[in-house]
């Protein structure tokens, strides 16, 4: 075959494909992950419907952890019966540090419910924030963080350069939140296994594990494939920038939020929460860290209410295409 005859066919083939895709017959694949869209709600037939038609694949159920289990059986069959799927159940704030120890049993109790909830959704993770900052205590601003730790206990040595006096209460807190956390956590382990439910630690405005090396060794410390990272894209966005914990958290993540963040020194909390695309995450970027990482399944908006359904859908469709 000649050199010409080649070129022509290799010319002809790419003009071909140009065509189709100029006509949307076919998907430019510049991204190896496969990415799904979901909204948080109540999984009811209208919800449901609604968005489907706007183009979500499933459903994280909000908060709806104490629903008799034939109920929550019944919203997935509802839901599979619309080509929809409830991937997760947000549980939320768990108070594993609180100095009663009534109070620890309880929510590890809340807990175990919560994961026999996800099961008979036919979810697979429990979205969880172990605990927050209760104490009144001096922290240091998001951008002066400068963290380092024992990576056998996860415990902070210090959380800025320099004189670490100012904070010491803060340090001591951190350390105690991660040695309750951690106890109260392993001891749902077997619950997690027995579901087959992850427990999905979230990055949140806990004041906690504010770094992506500390919270990514926290939920490695576990050793458990049932202990994994929820992370939140807009979380967090004044601390690191998501491409940072996207990389330190890397194959721990099991499931994303996508919110965004606009970050201002000037305001009280370092900035505010703005719908997707309208903050300061740069969402090319965090598309092709995703990609780098392998992370494959559902990307779920949390917030960004002021949308319709179907721009946040449209919002979303961007973001995964990597624009």
């Amino acid at each position: 075959m000649s050199v010409a005859l080649t070129r022509r066919r290799f010319l002809a083939a790419s003009a071909a494909t140009a065509g189709l895709l100029a006509a949307g017959n076919l998907q430019a694949a510049p991204f190896k992950t496969t990415l799904k869209k979901a909204l948080i709600g109540t999984p009811d037939e209208k919800t449901l419907t609604a968005w489907k038609a706007a183009g979500f694949d499933g459903i994280e159920v909000s908060r709806q952890w104490d629903v008799p289990l034939d109920k929550a059986s019944a919203a997935r069959e509802l839901a599979k019966s619309l080509s929809m799927e409830i991937h997760a159940l947000l549980f939320g704030w768990a108070k594993f540090n609180h100095p009663d120890e009534a109070v620890v049993a309880g929510d590890v109790a809340q807990v175990k419910q919560a994961l026999a909830a996800t099961q008979a959704y036919g979810g697979s993770a429990l979205l969880l924030v172990p605990c927050r900052l209760e104490a009144k205590v001096d922290m240091p601003q998001p951008w002066d963080f400068d963290i380092e730790f024992d990576e056998e206990t996860s415990h902070v040595t210090r959380v800025v350069a320099g004189d670490n006096g100012p904070y010491a209460a803060y340090i001591a807190e951190q350390n105690r939140a991660t040695d309750a956390s951690r106890k109260a956590v392993e001891a749902l382990i077997p619950v997690a296994e027995k579901t087959g439910v992850v427990i999905a630690l979230e990055n949140v405005w806990n004041n906690f594990w504010v770094k992506p090396k500390l919270a990514a060794n926290f939920v490695a410390s576990f050793g458990s494939p049932w202990v994994k990272a929820y992370y939140d894209i807009g979380n967090h966005v004044k601390y690191a920038k998501p491409q940072e914990w996207l990389e330190t958290l890397g194959d721990l993540i099991v499931k994303i939020h996508v919110k965004d963040f606009e970050v201002d020194k000037s305001h009280a909390q370092g900035g505010k929460f703005v719908d997707i695309r309208d903050g300061d995450v740069d969402w090319p970027a965090v598309r092709k860290c995703i990609d780098q990482i392998g992370y494959n399944g559902y990307m779920t908006i949390e917030g960004s209410g002021g949308l319709s359904v179907e721009e946040r859908s449209r919002r979303l469709d961007a973001i995964i295409a990597g624009k």
